[in-house]
């Protein structure tokens, strides 16, 4: 039986042991961010192999570090580049963007590790290393379809556009990039780690700086200081308030089972420099999440117009106001009507595949999909194997069968949306 005359699940079957050690390479290779190059290189080599048209390029010389969308403090993108691979269609048909990112986080301890974060170890069925999940094998996901349709001699009239990007891990400069360099399509997919679940709609995140300023003195009389740090006490409770407001005006039944759909988290606090000294300066920074339909801008008003209110209960606050900085990460929302055809499209995929009708979610968590929607008109669809929990954490792994039903589904939906 020649290539094309066997089913997308007869070839993923007969192409598996290819498709783990495809993913076992990337895994090997710790793309960090600044280090990506060399798992782009695995994926150069697997586009020529397909015979993918390919456009290679270096980002941020162009006209990318002046776009609104762009945020990053990386300075010299040189030498990890950008990959796009591109499957012409025939001509007349929808086309369809396929993109994952090749930027991982770091690794963290080794000793909190079984397996070496970058050994791609298997053990029952799963595949262990840094990125397994988020994501590298989504991306396999996306090139065993691929791969498939054009083994098997599918016609499509639509282009089928490959994206491996850098930088999602910290804004999405790499994707915004690819939109600003032409890449837009009437839909796409990201595989980001969704436990096989669909999210048409995506939570948007930023990061925020907040400086409390307090009053020095020796800690032996502490009482003719003001402690920034207990100023920054009741700054964090008015981040919960506001955290607690904000979440009760989120009606969409897609966040359903979501305790939180937008937290505010604080992930560092520093002040301080002498255990027998008042600190006269906290910095508080975390991030704020943003609901699908919301407006970024909006967003950063409600949480400086709590921090103003702060001198209502707190004179200190009416001479030393906090200071609010939006810095680094930000990641877009994403907002697509449940009813849109590429919806349709790859829940039909899903329910062929596993024989069932796929959980529909918003996501918990920013992605490179407000930047495909907001700045390229694209309609983006989340959706890949792995799972959050998995992601960034120690052991970091993935099923191998549910990145193989990925693929198997995610052919399903090219071959029903291109065609």
């Amino acid at each position: 039986m020649s290539e094309s005359d066997g089913s997308v699940k007869e070839w993923l079957s007969k192409n598996r042991s290819k498709g783990i050690r495809l993913l076992q390479r990337l895994v090997q290779e710790p793309s960090t961010r600044g280090n990506e190059a060399g798992a782009q290189a695995v994926i150069i080599e697997k586009c020529r192999e397909m015979g993918l048209e390919l456009d290679i390029w270096e980002i941020g010389k162009d006209e990318l570090p002046a776009h609104p969308l762009f945020c990053s403090d990386r300075k010299d993108f040189s030498g990890n580049p950008n990959v796009v691979g591109v499957w012409k269609g025939t001509g007349g048909g929808r086309s369809i963007i396929l993109n994952g990112h090749i930027d991982v986080v770091p690794e963290g301890s080794r000793d909190d590790w079984k397996y070496d974060p970058y050994s791609g170890q298997i053990k029952d069925g799963r595949l262990y290393g840094r990125g397994a999940t988020d994501m590298k094998g989504g991306t396999v996901s996306l090139l065993l379809a691929l791969e498939y349709l054009i083994a098997a001699g599918k016609e499509l009239k639509g282009d089928v556009i490959f994206q491996s990007v850098i930088e999602e891990e910290s804004g999405g400069a790499g994707t915004l990039a690819a939109v600003i360099r032409g890449y837009k399509a009437d839909g796409a997919i990201i595989p980001e780690p969704t436990n096989m679940k669909l999210f048409p709609k995506q939570q948007g995140s930023m990061w925020f700086r907040i400086t409390v300023k307090g009053r020095a003195a020796h800690g032996g009389t502490r009482y003719e200081g003001i402690s920034a740090i207990e100023k920054a006490i009741a700054v964090i409770a008015s981040l919960q308030e506001l955290e607690k407001t904000r979440n009760e005006r989120v009606a969409d039944p897609l966040y359903k089972g979501i305790p939180i759909p937008i937290p505010i988290n604080i992930g560092k606090i520093t002040s301080g420099e002498w255990p027998s000294s008042v600190p006269d300066t906290a910095v508080i920074e975390g991030r704020i999440g943003v609901a699908p339909e919301e407006d970024m801008k909006m967003a950063e008003k409600e949480l400086e117009t709590v921090l103003n209110s702060l001198s209502e209960k707190d004179g200190w606050f009416i001479e030393n106001p906090c200071k609010v900085e939006w810095f680094g990460g930000r990641w877009q929302p994403g907002n697509l009507d449940i009813g849109h055809p590429l919806m349709n499209v790859l829940s039909a995929s899903f329910e062929k595949v596993a024989g069932e009708k796929p959980k529909i979610e918003a996501s918990p968590w920013g992605t490179d999909g407000g930047i495909l929607s907001g700045a390229g008109g694209t309609p983006v669809i989340v959706f890949g194997p792995g799972t959050t929990e998995a992601a960034h954490d120690a052991d970091e792994s993935i099923s191998l069968d549910d990145m193989f039903n990925a693929a198997e589904i995610i052919a399903e939906c090219i071959l029903e949306w291109c065609s």
